[in-house]
C-alpha cells in the first residue's frame, strides 16, 4: 500500500484535475474541506467520529448553482467495474445535504459522478467491502454513475482570442 504522502499527492492531483474540468465548463471553484486546515487540526479531526471530518474537497458555483464536490481518486476497480465510497462518508454527506440544502457529488478519476443518495440506493444491493482504512465501503457499479458533462455541462468551446 502506498504511503500517506503518496496517496495525498494522487488525491491532490485529482482535486486539481476536477477543479480544472469544472473551470473549463464555466464553474468557479474553490478548495474546501480538510485540505485548508493545519496538519495538527487534520490529525485531531481524523481521530474523532465527527461528521465534519468528511467535508467535501471543493465548492463550486455557476450562476446560482452551488455544489460540493468530494474527489475520489483510486476508488474505482477496473476489474470489477465498481466505484467504492466509504460508508461513513456517505452517511456524513447525507446529513450535510440535509443541513446545507446543497448537493454533494463524488467525482471519480474517469469523471463518473455519484451523489450520496445514489450510493445509498445502489449500495443496498451490495456488495460491501472492508479495505483500505478498515472501514466498510459501498461498492457501486460504475454503470449507476452519471457522466460529468451531463451534470456540469460540456467543455466551453468558445473560440480563443488570437
Amino acid at each position: 500500500m502506498a504511503s500517506f504522502q503518496q496517496r495525498k499527492a494522487v488525491g491532490d492531483a485529482h482535486e486539481r484535475y476536477v477543479a480544472e474540468q469544472l473551470t473549463v465548463r464555466g464553474w468557479q471553484v474553490s478548495p474546501w474541506g480538510q485540505g485548508l486546515l493545519t496538519h495538527q487540526i487534520q490529525d485531531a479531526l481524523g481521530a474523532t467520529d465527527s461528521f465534519i471530518r468528511w467535508i467535501p474537497d471543493l465548492i463550486a458555483a455557476k450562476d446560482t448553482d452551488l455544489v460540493l464536490i468530494d474527489c475520489k481518486s483510486r476508488m474505482t476497480s477496473r476489474s470489477t467495474g465498481r466505484h467504492a465510497v466509504e460508508r461513513a462518508a456517505v452517511h456524513a454527506h447525507v446529513q450535510l445535504v440535509a443541513w446545507t440544502l446543497l448537493p454533494v457529488y463524488y467525482v471519480f478519476e474517469d469523471l463518473d459522478v455519484l451523489a450520496p443518495h445514489d450510493v445509498l440506493i445502489a449500495g443496498q444491493q451490495g456488495p460491501h467491502s472492508i479495505t483500505g482504512s478498515g472501514a466498510p465501503y459501498f461498492l457501486i457499479p460504475a454503470k449507476a454513475a452519471r457522466r460529468f458533462d451531463v451534470l456540469f455541462g460540456a467543455r466551453d468551446t468558445a473560440p480563443c482570442a488570437a
